[in-house]
């Protein structure tokens, strides 16, 4: 039995006369003890699939099984297995850390102390700020307290949707440590984000765009797929830079990350010398290009061209 089973689910919002399609028939399965990422863009499905599979809205057809169970029959059961975490911070802001996470063990008629080995790692960091109200918790705290509620019960799937949105850098990089410890105890988790790097972080991905897969593999795999020649080009003028190189016909695609721009070619023959005679052509200056190893991001970017 697979912790979690989704079967061509759909899912449509009518606004006014007009019908959103959020998710597209999307299909997938998570295997035991792992850490399975969503990994998307706003607006792409992901908080639409995660409220159907923590038993809060109710698909428009399609199937999804958690721990066995259907999502639809039988809810009340799946609500006392999982954990979630959604989004919004949705904790009682007037009442104190420890009063939430003592709130969330007597609904699930247990007590912090009958599973605080689950959440000890996480409450010690948060343990000394027990009575500040939980209002006033900065970003990652607020986050670790989230995580901590989710997890007070010892549930079987944890359900995290973009938990490390609008977090620092370095809460971030706990955040994902923690996750791998929770992992090692057996859970498995299901985590969504709109960050490309975090992907690197799972053992498998979904990439999903638009309500649907564009595909699902571990990292390496996906990786693995990118079977174009990848180049970054930079110069001073950036700008005019990415409109000549993308009004260049044998251009694939040409997108700006970070500092660079990434460029694929349709063809793979002298593709630098190409590049080399667009730079040379715009009289741009500071012009630096070299080959690359596509990440994630340009993993997606290509998936999304095709």
């Amino acid at each position: 039995m697979k912790p979690v089973v989704v079967e061509n689910i759909v899912q449509k919002y009518r606004i006014k006369k007009t019908v959103v399609d959020a998710l597209k028939g999307i299909s997938f399965t998570v295997e035991k003890g792992e850490l399975f990422g969503i990994i998307g863009p706003d607006g792409a499905g992901k908080t639409s699939l995660f409220r159907i599979l923590t038993t809060l809205l109710l698909a428009e057809s399609g199937n999804a099984w958690v721990d066995g169970f259907d999502v639809v029959k039988d809810y009340k059961e799946i609500r006392n297995r999982i954990g979630y975490m959604p989004g919004k911070f949705s904790l009682y802001q007037d009442l104190s850390v420890q009063e939430n996470l003592e709130f969330f063990a007597t609904i699930f008629n247990t007590s912090i102390e009958e599973n605080y080995d689950l959440i000890k790692d996480i409450y010690q960091q948060i343990e000394p700020f027990k009575d500040r109200k939980a209002g006033a918790l900065s970003g990652g705290m607020k986050q670790k307290l989230a995580l901590c509620c989710a997890l007070i019960h010892k549930p079987s799937v944890l359900f995290l949707d973009e938990p490390t949105t609008g977090v620092d850098a370095v809460s971030r990089k706990e955040f994902w440590e923690m996750l791998h410890r929770l992992k090692e105890q057996g859970i498995t988790i299901l985590v969504s984000t709109a960050y490309m790097d975090e992907a690197s972080l799972c053992d498998r991905v979904a990439l999903i765009q638009k309500g649907e897969i564009l595909s699902i593999n571990t990292p390496d795999g996906i990786i693995g797929q990118f079977e174009k020649p990848l180049w970054a080009i930079k110069a001073k003028e950036m700008y005019p830079l990415m409109n000549a190189i993308k009004d260049d016909p044998e251009v694939e695609s040409c997108y700006p990350f970070g500092q660079y721009h990434h460029v694929v070619f349709k063809t793979q023959e002298n593709s630098k010398q190409k590049l080399e005679n667009i730079a040379r052509a715009g009289h741009y200056t500071n012009v630096e290009i070299e080959a690359i190893k596509p990440n994630i991001e340009d993993c997606f970017m290509a998936l999304m061209e095709d």
